[in-house]
């Protein structure tokens, strides 16, 4: 019996994947095997973004392809482990893996295979097929409220490290959707999308002391809606009174919000920022647990996510006390812990976390690094931190850009040195915004 094997991801099967598919099928005859190592969420999501589908949708899909016989998960990029397990004596990959990043994996299977004389075939590249553009076709089509909210989790799943970006506007949603750089042959981008209080007052000349009301920060977060897929966590503060919160949990959960963090605080919001200068009240870690059951009980899927936000670093509580308000949370029911500082340092998050990481019922933990920035991602991994907030970086990026291109208009009496030092050209933000062509 001939045993055939094919690695691939199959998130938007194409005539390239059918034409492999095919080649493999000439080559099999009655009793033979074609054994698909479906690549995983979290080997995909090593090396570019998540999937759109599940892998067990994409199972699905693969096995009714006429000739597949077996569709097992490849865990890694690594090949390696699967082959040893099957010792195939075909592999079957599209040529455009002799360059680039894909060429070490490519020669590591030709060694393996070598040890029991199994031949890797390459087949070559279907043209006229791209992935990107696909990719791009598919973000313009949108996403629905089901699928945004149950990203988060599947992130979680398949990801050490989220990383969200804030965005306080359509514009700057658009930004976060669609950033990304190529670094050692992997796609990075953001993961999702943090919708900020301070932010969304900000952007509207307001203070942040929860001056804006629901429906106003509604609007907003509809503006980002429309434009963008990936998924989103919502800034509650402190979710206000619990008959509110309530409804508040209700409304993302249908919009296709994937979480809401609030704070521990009770009364007039004041800025975390500000710490013990100002006057902050911690609640009760009994009350603000009953609020976290009952936005739990509101909420219609388990997709929605509740994360608690603990101030009592911010307080000058200490760590234990940040540790024991953490069991009672998440006892009542919290998706995740948030643990705040304005610390100039990732001392106190780090104590913090080894104590965190040890508690029975751990759950996802998430940072926002904007007192302590020198933190690197690597630094949050080691120390088995989840997901990473980077809260307010676009709007205050803006703000100097914008003051400097007022200012030169000023000088100059004209605009031409503001357009060529600090404007990109007008084209260039209409072709960022869909349809506008």
């Amino acid at each position: 019996m001939t045993k055939i094997y094919i690695g691939m991801s199959a998130d938007l099967l194409h005539p390239g994947h059918l034409n492999i598919i095919n080649e493999a099928r000439k080559l099999m005859q009655n009793g033979d095997e074609l054994i698909i190592g479906l690549l995983t969420d979290r080997a995909i999501a090593s090396y570019k973004r998540l999937p759109y589908m599940t892998w067990e949708q994409r199972k699905t899909i693969i096995e009714n392809v006429k000739g597949v016989t077996t569709v097992i998960p490849q865990e890694t990029l690594d090949y390696v482990p699967n082959l040893l397990k099957i010792k195939p004596d075909f592999v079957l990959h599209g040529d455009d893996w002799k360059t680039g990043i894909q060429a070490q994996t490519r020669q590591r299977v030709i060694e393996i295979m070598s040890q029991w004389n199994g031949k890797v075939i390459d087949i070559p590249y279907t043209e006229g097929i791209s992935s990107t553009k696909l990719n791009k076709a598919l973000k313009e089509v949108g996403t629905t409220p089901e699928i945004r909210c149950h990203r988060l989790r599947r992130l979680l799943e398949s990801k050490n490290l989220i990383t969200i970006c804030e965005a306080h506007d359509g514009l700057s949603g658009l930004i976060v959707e669609h950033t990304n750089i190529n670094e050692a042959g992997r796609a990075i981008e953001f993961d999702g999308i943090w919708i900020s209080s301070l932010t969304q007052s900000a952007a509207k000349g307001k203070p942040d002391i929860g001056y804006l009301d629901t429906t106003s920060r509604m609007e907003t977060l509809n503006d980002i809606l429309e434009v963008t897929t990936k998924p989103i966590i919502y800034d509650g503060d402190n979710g206000g009174p619990q008959e509110h919160f309530v409804f508040t949990v209700k409304t993302l959960e249908r919009l296709g919000v994937s979480a809401i963090i609030i704070e521990d605080k009770v009364g007039l919001k004041k800025n975390s920022l500000f710490g013990t200068e100002v006057f902050q009240e911690q609640d009760s870690p009994e009350d603000f647990a009953q609020k976290i059951n009952a936005g739990k009980q509101a909420q219609i899927s388990d997709d929605f996510m509740i994360i608690a936000r603990i101030e009592s670093l911010i307080l000058e509580q200490g760590i234990q006390d940040a540790i024991s308000r953490a069991k009672i949370y998440l006892d009542a029911g919290a998706d995740g812990i948030m643990i705040h500082s304005r610390s100039k340092t990732f001392d106190e998050i780090k104590e913090f976390t080894t104590l965190y990481n040890q508690l029975p019922n751990r759950k996802p933990l998430v940072v926002v690094p904007s007192s302590y920035p020198q933190v690197t991602e690597q630094e949050l991994l080691e120390n088995n931190i989840n997901i990473v907030i980077y809260a307010n970086h676009l709007l205050r990026a803006a703000y100097p850009a914008m003051v400097k291109t007022a200012e030169s208009i000023l000088r100059n009496h004209r605009c031409k040195e503001a357009s060529d030092e600090y404007c990109m050209k007008i084209k260039d933000i209409i072709t960022l915004i869909p349809g506008a062509k």
